[in-house]
């Protein structure tokens, strides 16, 4: 049957072993046949494509990028930061500093987890200087209860990423929420700490957040002045005002709800004085683009104003421009500040200044109707151990996103722009007074 199959077929060979007219073998010996044609054309057709998918979500930043790892309840989670330049003289300690303000166990109005979140550098440093090569950071966990969330397997908490996680991926890791949990943000606090510090040496771009409002307790405008506010003055309470008026107003309101077992939210105000000019792009990348989209990545973030915000949508154009002027130091200034730092998606030199909305935790200590995974209604106690308000645990991990995006962008606009630079008076950081003060214009939002 094979001889007979072979002999109804065109034989190739005296095409593939026949003679050119110069003498030498080859394919071209003669016109090929039509079947040979379709022969020639089975024999170079490409290889089928293969389906390439490429995972995202850990990875942020194009010139510093950091890439977070771990989750709540496993050996530990961390960072690995590519792109830091070199000789930045950098410690643990440096970053030990930040992850002490982010860490659980704070005060009464956090979560009682007790971790010390000691850091550890395993790489891109030699004799105390980075070496422009990547930065491993590792954090180990060390008071894992993994057993508070065995109900919590089979059934899913109301408004957290359980269910979701599910629907994605098809797998979780249940303990401590896996990858949703804020322990991950130990890894962006500690890149974080490292970018404030690069931008300090740089142009002394100084970034503070602290908490504007919990609940319904919220800092009037105008109470703290964003040009002088200290850190000192932002750590001088467990709930991070720094107003003690309206401090103890919301220390009140947390403890209120957390011997109830309820949680509350409340927002976060960002400020980054003395950021370069020019840092953002036009369109998509725009420098609130961006930091709107490192505000909303992290936990219980719900929505994110730039200077006047929301309520500017009630002034006219004319009750809403910064006009510019000239100080009495030669600066090229606004009088307002409005805008909030950044025109057209780039900073123009003025406090860049940002409100972020942090919902109440989803983990609560009240019985809730939920679904189990196997899609049947029941009810639901949520164990472990939790804030009963994120907002003053949030203040560093707003802080270090803040850098991260203005740190990236510094990098970008020099790539692009600081090697000829068109006109460096127009570009000049705002010069201060030798008392460290800039003026004295009114620079409310209002």
């Amino acid at each position: 049957m094979a001889s007979a199959a072979s002999s109804s077929l065109p034989s190739s060979k005296p095409f593939l072993a026949g003679s050119r007219t110069d003498g030498v073998s080859g394919l071209a010996s003669r016109l090929p046949s039509t079947a040979d044609q379709i022969s020639i054309r089975r024999r170079i057709s490409p290889a089928p494509r293969r389906l390439e998918v490429r995972a995202g979500g850990d990875k942020f930043g194009k010139h510093f990028e950091v890439t977070t790892y771990g989750e709540s309840h496993g050996g530990g989670v961390g960072c690995i930061i590519s792109g830091c330049p070199p000789r930045i003289p950098l410690s643990e300690e440096d970053l030990q500093f930040e992850l002490d303000r982010r860490r659980p166990g704070q005060s009464r109005i956090t979560t009682p987890r007790k971790e010390t979140d000691t850091c550890r550098i395993l790489s891109g440093l030699y004799e105390g200087m980075t070496t422009g090569t990547s930065i491993c950071v590792f954090v180990p966990n060390t008071d894992q209860r993994g057993h508070d969330y065995s109900e919590m397997s089979l059934a899913y908490r109301p408004s957290h990423a359980d269910a979701t996680y599910d629907f994605k991926y098809g797998v979780r890791a249940i303990q401590g929420g896996g990858r949703s949990s804020a322990r991950e943000t130990i890894g962006r606090v500690a890149a974080g700490a490292l970018a404030k510090k690069i931008l300090k040496m740089y142009a002394g771009t100084e970034i503070l957040a602290y908490v504007s409002q919990v609940h319904k307790v919220v800092l009037p405008e105008g109470i703290v002045d964003n040009e002088t506010v200290t850190l000192d003055e932002i750590e001088s309470n467990i709930v991070r005002c720094p107003d003690p008026e309206y401090a103890q107003k919301m220390i009140e309101a947390i403890d209120a709800v957390r011997v109830q077992g309820e949680s509350v939210g409340g927002v976060v105000t960002c400020i980054a004085r003395n950021v370069p000019r020019g840092l953002g792009c036009p369109v998509f990348d725009k420098l609130e683009a961006d930091l709107a989209k490192a505000m909303l990545s992290l936990p219980a973030t719900k929505g994110v104003e730039f200077g006047s915000g929301f309520a500017g949508t009630f002034l006219t154009g004319s009750e809403h421009n910064d006009e510019f002027y000239m100080d009495e130091l030669g600066n090229m200034r606004t009088r307002t500040n409005r805008s909030g730092g950044i025109q057209g998606g780039i900073s123009n030199g003025e406090t860049i200044y940002t409100r972020i909305a942090f919902k109440p935790t989803s983990t609560i200590g009240k019985k809730q109707k939920t679904v189990t995974r196997d899609r049947h209604e029941t009810e639901l106690i949520a164990r472990g151990r939790h804030d009963p308000c994120v907002v003053p645990r949030a203040v560093p991990m707003v802080e270090a996103m803040a850098a991260l995006v203005l740190l990236d962008q510094l990098m970008a606009h020099t790539a692009q722009c600081g090697l000829f630079p068109s006109n460096p008076a127009l570009q000049q950081q705002i010069v201060a007074a030798p008392d460290g003060s800039y003026d004295t214009v009114d620079r409310s939002f209002a």
